[in-house]
């Protein structure tokens, strides 16, 4: 009871070690150091070595993956927590990189075949052997840029058309029957066709023999990337599973958000892992219907969770 209390506290409820060494002296009475807290956390993540691996391998092998990255910072440096996730899974991992190195290190995305959601960060489609869902609520937010500062008119009529297009892919409840389909992508090219004169290529006044990509607006890229990625664009008008944001990614990665503010910053390596696999575990355990204080007794119980396995009893989960 004392672990899960202490895990709960300093994990899911993101409280510093300080703090939780507080609580317990003055609310129970019950002396514990911040390093007494810390073996517990390191207890719990030794035990959720056979979970990390199972949540990897659901992920891997799921329809549909959200992907998200958000700065972090372990000592003073800035390094990257990357989140893999859908309404079941979740899974965390830090690291020093942003891009594919850390991607392939994670191990999930190489073999993931399924649709990947994610907010068009470049490394993302270096992953071939899946689709790709780009998240129009940052489309939103840069068209409506484009039309408040930069004047851009076709970005107004464009934010409108997804808006109206999500509408009717509810009332369709997920999926336009194919004649719909045709006459909303016919409506989508029209809009960048008469983009493409208000807002046109830059042109190239350098000297000759200058190399380089020649410098876009943010507006300019905006509408590039609506063009080169159409049907990554409009991937959940589609298909029902698709859907029309990546909010899921930037939900589950919210909290790490609010950690950085409380305690400004993890002080290891170390402590960063197994923060991401223990709150891993609670994200996934509250997705399938099992609160964080129930997990966490299973986990140090030794048993697995229903969710993860096929027998009807808890199973001893390894250490």
């Amino acid at each position: 009871s004392i672990k899960t209390q202490a895990v709960y506290l300093s994990q899911f409820q993101l409280i510093p070690y300080d703090r939780v060494r507080d609580h317990f002296a003055d609310q129970l009475l019950i002396p514990l150091s911040a390093g007494t807290i810390h073996n517990f956390n390191r207890k719990a993540f030794d035990q959720l070595d056979e979970f990390d691996r199972w949540v990897k391998y659901q992920l891997t092998h799921s329809a549909l993956l959200h992907v998200d990255e958000t700065g972090i910072n372990i000592n003073g440096k800035r390094h990257w927590l990357h989140c893999a996730s859908n309404l079941e899974y979740t899974y965390y991992y830090p690291h020093e990189r942003r891009g594919t190195e850390a991607m392939d290190e994670i191990d999930i995305l190489p073999q993931f075949i399924g649709v990947l959601c994610h907010d068009h960060w470049k490394p993302y489609y270096t992953y071939l052997f899946c689709l790709h869902s780009l998240c129009n609520a940052h489309h939103l937010r840069e068209l409506q840029r484009a039309w408040e500062q930069d004047g851009q008119t076709w970005a107004k009529a464009m934010r409108q058309y997804l808006l109206e297009l999500n509408e009717a892919v509810n009332k369709a409840q997920g999926k336009l029957n194919p004649d719909e389909a045709r006459r909303w992508h016919a409506r989508y090219r029209r809009i960048v066709k008469k983009a493409q004169t208000e807002c046109p290529p830059p042109t190239d006044n350098r000297r000759k023999g200058t190399r380089g990509r020649l410098k876009r607006s943010k507006s300019r890229n905006l509408l590039e990337r609506l063009i080169n990625y159409e049907e990554d664009v409009l991937r959940f008008m589609s298909d029902p599973m698709v859907p029309f944001t990546n909010n899921q990614g930037e939900n589950d990665i919210r909290m790490t958000k609010v950690q950085q503010k409380i305690s400004g910053c993890f002080r290891s390596m170390d402590g960063a892992l197994i923060s991401c696999r223990i709150r891993s575990y609670l994200s996934t355990c509250r997705k399938n219907g099992l609160s964080a204080t129930e997990a966490l007794n299973m986990l140090f119980d030794g048993q697995t969770p229903l969710f993860m396995t096929d027998n009807s009893q808890p199973a001893p989960l390894a250490a």
